[in-house]
């Protein structure tokens, strides 16, 4: 009883807290989720697990050939894996303050890597959590503004500066610098399971930021030979033919085009034809090995803890990766598939159904706002996401979102695009030459030839430029379409 009458208080500490930021629609708000005459239901425990440039299908419950993740097979096995979830930026660091926010990059400020933090005044998923009486942990990459600074919303606080080391880093211990050697994932992991065997009252949230797999990927030594002599060849980008199969064309509009002509795609593709070799590649994925451990280990923990039921856990990448596709791309940053898809995995005992999955279009600004209603929260107007709680089907769901790219470096330029359930229409504002791509999702999944120059799908690339403008205005992107840094 002592323990529900303070997290009552806690309760009603934070509704007279959010009824002054929100107003009589944030009381509103959370008297419906009380219900009337009755006590609140405890809020769940949360544990958000975020790793870098992790591709979407880089895990055994999606399908790999060989890829060994048994603990994220299991949380996929225990909950639901939404099988279309994306970024709004494909970059690290804006789509950290997306997570973080709940708004898109244009909203929050943070169009580059470790230059900031989102704008002061939008709130963030620990901030309100936190004032609705959770204690708040991040450890790890923060990889925002590059400092290991604690910053707002957080009561605990472990990490480093910027992109930090895979071996040794100076740890930030809740404002406290040490010196720590050892593999980076494992000491994530370590702290984690410190913070979460302490014993609290209250509800926690718990942000676990990985390194990996972000290059120059380096697996923990005990991984070192593991997916040996395995192929990791990335699919053919060459196809005769035109997307739909046929070598000499078809009514549709498709002939005349091999799917490999980089003469229909834009100028800067040429320039960006590194590609990794093949020991690089499995590198990148031994060095999830450890993650997934570390993923195992907290499961352990919560269920020896006797809070594995009461704690909901997230998964996600913050952004995808190329690995040789479209003539050799490599990194992120553009808007195609391999770069925008993440993985999103969420075991919420009570809340989805076990081993179900999701098609609808998920993104990774419906993370804040999907968390606090888990909370039972209020969401603060700021944020522009929405709920994945419904777990949305394809045709139900979200039927197109906005992506942003702004240069940061590297070849790829500023990029608007929009992606549908069956479209993607990419537009390069300042590209000299071919300066928009369409292409039919259904009949050209891997995005091989561009129809935006094909007559007989121009009242496609019509509805798809509308498309753009129409959730640019939606989402408030600024007139002149471009950001400068202060």
């Amino acid at each position: 009883m002592a323990m529900l009458s303070r997290r009552l208080w806690l309760l009603w500490l934070a509704l007279v807290a959010l009824v002054g930021l929100l107003g009589v629609a944030g009381l509103v708000g959370l008297v419906g989720l009380t219900g009337c005459g009755g006590e609140p239901p405890a809020p769940p425990n949360i544990v958000f697990i975020l790793t870098d440039d992790h591709l979407h299908d880089a895990l055994g419950c999606a399908g790999h050939p060989f890829l060994r993740t048994p603990n994220l097979d299991r949380l996929a096995a225990e909950g639901v894996r939404f099988t279309n979830a994306f970024v709004t930026t494909s970059l690290c660091s804006p789509s950290r303050a997306s997570f973080l926010t709940g708004c898109y990059a244009h909203r929050h400020g943070v169009i580059r890597n470790e230059d900031r933090d989102p704008a002061a005044d939008l709130a963030t998923f620990p901030e309100v959590l936190q004032q609705a009486g959770y204690e708040t942990a991040f450890i790890g990459k923060w990889h925002l503004a590059r400092w290991s600074t604690p910053r707002r919303g957080f009561d605990h606080w472990i990490s480093f500066n910027g992109q930090g080391e895979y071996w040794r880093n100076t740890w930030n211990l809740n404002g406290e610098f040490q010196r720590i050697d050892g593999y980076v994932t494992d000491k994530l992991t370590s702290f984690a399971v410190q913070f979460l065997e302490e014993e609290r009252e209250g509800p926690f949230m718990l942000w676990i930021s990985h390194k990996a797999a972000h290059a120059p990927f380096t697996p923990a030594r005990r991984h070192a030979r593991l997916y040996a002599g395995r192929s990791v060849a990335v699919g053919s980008d060459r196809a005769d033919g035109n997307a739909d199969g046929n070598s000499d064309g078809n009514a549709d509009g498709n002939a005349g085009h091999r799917a490999d002509r980089l003469d229909l795609k834009p100028a800067w593709l040429a320039e960006q034809s590194v590609g990794l070799a093949d020991e690089e590649l499995r590198d990148y994925f031994r060095s999830l090995a450890a993650v997934d451990e570390g993923v195992g280990r907290i499961l352990e923990v919560l269920a020896e803890r006797g809070l594995l039921e009461e704690t909901v856990i997230v998964y996600a990448g913050d952004n995808g990766f190329h690995r040789g596709e479209h003539g050799g791309l490599w990194d992120k940053r553009t808007a195609y598939e391999p770069s925008i898809r993440i993985p999103l995995l969420v075991r919420a005992p009570g809340r989805f159904a076990a081993g179900s999955t999701c098609a609808g279009m998920v993104l990774n600004i419906d993370l804040a706002p999907s968390l606090l209603e888990l909370a039972r929260v209020p969401v603060p107007a700021s944020m522009q996401g929405s709920s994945w709680l419904d777990c949305p089907g394809e045709r139900d769901g979200r039927q197109s979102f906005l992506y942003e790219y702004f240069q940061e470096q590297g070849v790829v330029p500023d990029l608007w695009a929009v992606r549908t359930p069956d479209w993607k229409y990419i537009l390069n504002p300042d590209q000299a030459g071919v300066s928009e791509e369409l292409y039919d999702l259904r009949e050209d999944p891997d995005e091989l030839l561009n129809l935006a120059g094909n007559p007989a799908r121009a009242s496609d690339l019509e509805r798809m430029r509308a498309e753009l403008a129409r959730l640019k205005q939606e989402t408030g992107v600024p007139d002149d379409q471009v950001l400068e840094q202060e």
